[in-house]
């Protein structure tokens, strides 16, 4: 019952977001879904004329479906060098392509022969014969496929909420991240729901027009065309700045700062677009333009865009100059002035645990490295600046490592599932779940320090940027650690928690 009335009050304060979410998960869709029939149900007639060529293409569509669907939307933001809609949809339109080629090729070839016979014999053409005779006795079996495919692209176009596609899955993602069930469920229920809204609608199409005409299949089919091309009749202003932002409270926080300071001492107009998965999605965002700026870590700049490993002892401003130089030379990129306060990689476990085993320092965990089971984020098990600079620089191989999405670390290591985990130093969750940063005695972890990272004809285009350079040195680890407290724990309003800062500190009225 308590489930259900946070699902209640989050739909409460979050409508606007919903219904917005809810309209980018069914435009995408539909869209894919139409993409779908459009290739599918030509290439299915084409192919039951054809049938030695048949069975070929059929099983490359089912190749096609084997693939992973967080590899192919990866391969598609590669492939057509943007993310967003465009690279869901495709992805989307990859996936429904099977079923739909699969079932037109089938129902057509399951006509009877007799009555194609009959109806070549009373004189109709080849194309005649199909929209009058086969085309109705296999809709049913069309349909189906088409069912088959729509529920499909609604479950998987969560997904594409990791490339900034939008959709209900932003509500999926942030529960993950935050730990929060209220959040999954908001994103869950309206999907599942809208998979058999649509499921409904094709069924009773199919009733409709089963052995009759093809009105109700078309009339529908126009419908679905009118919801996708809805965009095309909406004019809406393009800002002049995009600000990205990677999954997470901090960093939208971050970027909706960025907005705040810009639009308000410049006549700049900027969204925000947040919730980027990784840092390769944001930093590809970013070169192919997608957004113009997004706040980047030092120690990430350097270990995971640049691949290099700051020199033992570096201090921070060392790093961040290191950083600078490398970004300018190799990607022509600019940084500006980082913040104070340093989101360093941490190995962190639960307090009583580590009171009992009597660990401080990353190089305690020695004794046990048989012993205890870690939990890591798929980041940084892959990381030079992560699990393997564990490995090399403390020489400690575990026995049993398990890689997890960065919400579900937490909630692992609070249940004992796994015994520690990589966090980030400001995290909220060290306060809300007890947990003990453990030393980093070694010095493996480079300062992070989050600054704008945006392209050097941004920057010459905006040279009103350098505004954003009065952030440089503000927000200690303290003040970061609360304000991601109150967007992880309490549900605040990234923006709102972001302007209440500038407000508080001085840097507006």
């Amino acid at each position: 019952m308590g489930t259900i009335q946070a699902v209640a009050d989050l739909f409460q304060n979050r409508q606007n977001m919903f219904w917005t979410l809810l309209w980018e998960h069914i435009h995408m869709s539909l869209l894919a879904l139409l993409c779908a029939i459009f290739i599918s149900v030509p290439l299915g007639i084409y192919l039951s004329r054809k049938k030695r060529i048949a069975e070929p293409i059929i099983g490359a569509a089912a190749v096609l479906q084997t693939i992973p669907s967080l590899a192919l939307l990866g391969f598609m933001i590669l492939l057509l060098n943007e993310i967003g809609t465009l690279p869901a949809v495709v992805a989307l339109s990859v996936y429904a392509l099977l079923p739909i080629l699969r079932n037109t090729y089938t129902g057509i070839n399951e006509v009877d022969p007799a009555i194609k016979e009959a109806a070549t014999g009373m004189g109709m053409s080849s194309f005649r014969r199909l929209r009058k005779v086969e085309l109705p006795m296999a809709i049913p079996v069309i349909m189906a496929g088409i069912r088959t495919s729509m529920v499909l692209i609604v479950g998987t176009a969560t997904l594409a909420a990791l490339i900034s596609a939008g959709g209900l899955g932003d509500f999926i993602m942030t529960g993950i991240d935050r730990a929060d069930n209220a959040y999954i469920l908001l994103g869950a229920i309206p999907a599942a729901l809208l998979a058999l809204f649509f499921d409904f609608v094709l069924r009773i199409t199919e009733k409709t027009s089963q052995g009759k005409a093809l009105t109700p299949v078309a009339s529908v089919l126009i419908a679905a065309l009118l919801v996708a091309a809805a965009p095309l009749f909406t004019f809406s202003q393009k800002p002049d700045l995009v600000i990205g932002g990677k999954l997470g409270a901090e960093p939208e926080i971050i970027a909706n700062m960025y907005k705040h300071v810009i639009e308000e001492e410049t006549n700049l107009q900027v969204v925000v677009e947040s919730g980027f998965g990784s840092t390769d999605a944001a930093f590809n965002a970013l070169s192919v333009d997608e957004i113009d700026i997004y706040p980047e870590f030092t120690g990430t700049a350097m270990a995971a865009l640049l691949e290099e490993t700051p020199e033992s002892g570096s201090t921070e401003e060392e790093v961040y100059q290191q950083a600078k130089k490398g970004m300018a030379e190799e990607y022509g990129m600019v940084y500006l002035e980082p913040m104070q306060f340093n989101n360093t990689y941490a190995i962190a476990m639960r307090e009583q645990q580590a009171d009992e085993l009597g660990i401080e320092t990353i190089s305690d965990l020695e004794p046990y490295t048989d012993e205890l089971t870690a939990g890591f984020t798929f980041e940084f098990a892959d990381r030079e600046d992560g699990y393997p600079g564990i490995q090399d620089v403390y020489g400690l191989t575990f026995e049993n490592v398990e890689t997890m999405d960065s919400g579900l670390r937490t909630r692992a290591v609070e249940t004992g599932q796994v015994d520690f985990i990589d966090a980030y130093f400001t995290d909220a969750d060290m306060v809300e779940y007890n947990l003990r940063v453990l030393e980093d005695d070694k010095n493996l972890f480079p300062p992070y320090q989050g600054a704008p990272l945006m392209k050097q004809e941004t920057m010459e285009a905006y040279p009103q940027l350098e505004i954003l350079n009065q952030l440089g040195g503000e927000i200690s680890n303290e003040e970061m650690q609360q304000m991601n407290y109150m967007v992880d724990y309490n549900d605040a309003d990234p923006s709102k928690v972001a302007r209440e800062y500038l407000t508080d500190n001085g840097f507006f009225d």
